[in-house]
């Protein structure tokens, strides 16, 4: 029995046993969840090295565990490799570049998992910019008389603005977006 654990969540034995075969052998242990409920219960009950994570999965889907992994300070550092034959997929939930974890397109080698495990190993090594919260300027800011808060007020409304013309861009690509679908759909009837 190793001293590290690995957990490896796929709802496909096949891939379980072989990423099991394809690790190394070495001082660790490799644990094995079916679905994303049963990955989600072994991540909080047992201390682990490193996380194999299927992004399709029954019960808790993969992005499910991964927002849960995330939102918790202890795991978020636990090294997080997630495999998926539908990378589009996965990029439409967690936009490239993956910066604090790995991902792996299926089928993959022993070599491309190696490689990829000591990538997620170095990634979970980074430090990480907690988010800043945004809140508005009559709660953030107390009126003084220092050029700090003044400046600091002026960077809240570029940033203010900044924010709203995102907003009026994503709604502007929303719209485009569902006339290019009714086209679609009109064309495939």
């Amino acid at each position: 029995m190793g001293t590290h654990k690995i957990l490896v969540i796929d709802d496909t034995t096949v891939v379980r046993v072989k990423v099991r075969e394809m690790l190394p052998q070495g001082n660790f242990q490799v644990l094995e969840a079916r679905d994303g409920l049963e990955g989600l219960n072994l991540i909080r009950q047992e201390k682990l090295s490193l996380i194999l994570l299927d992004f399709v999965l029954p019960k808790v889907s993969g992005w499910e565990v991964f927002q849960e992994i995330q939102s918790q300070p202890d795991l978020k550092k636990i090294p997080l490799l997630i495999m998926s034959g539908r990378k589009q997929e996965v990029m439409e939930k967690i936009p490239e570049p993956f910066e604090y974890f790995e991902f792996i397109e299926k089928p993959f080698d022993q070599k491309q998992l190696i490689d990829a495990v000591k990538s997620a190993m170095k990634k979970a090594k980074q430090p990480r910019q907690e988010p800043v919260e945004l809140l508005t300027v009559s709660t953030t800011i107390e009126k003084t008389e220092t050029s700090s808060q003044e400046t600091s007020t002026t960077d809240i409304q570029i940033l203010n603005q900044k924010i709203a013309s995102m907003q009026t861009e994503i709604d502007s690509l929303n719209k485009q977006l569902a006339k290019v679908m009714r086209f679609l759909q009109q064309r495939i009837k």
